[in-house]
């Protein structure tokens, strides 16, 4: 018994082209066509952080819903000395965002 099946230009030339499709097949009861829809597994293009300053233990970044913050310090440092670098660092961050909304705003 042959089928025919009706499949896109795309998922044609990936099959000429020797990659493999996933996808779904399905039959239209009233005209009795089968149809092959192929699936994009294609992650959506995303903007990459934007860094607005390094700092001296981490950075600030900026993404599009978001501002980071990162910190890294070593454990031996000692749990006064952290505290005091981050909250260095944190007030740094807080500047640079600072300078940044005022350099955009001017």
């Amino acid at each position: 018994m042959k089928k025919y099946i009706e499949i896109s230009e795309v998922a044609l030339k990936r099959l000429e082209s020797g990659e493999s499709i996933e996808g779904s097949m399905k039959m239209n009861l009233k005209t009795r066509k089968i149809t092959f829809k192929d699936w994009n597994r294609t992650a959506p293009k995303r903007r990459k952080d934007e860094l607005i300053r390094q700092l001296e233990s981490g950075w600030v970044k900026e993404s599009p819903e978001k501002y980071k913050l990162f910190i890294s310090v070593y454990k031996k440092l000692g749990l006064a000395r952290i505290m005091d670098i981050i909250d260095r660092e944190a007030k740094e961050a807080k500047g640079a965002l600072f300078d940044k909304e005022l350099i955009e705003f001017v």
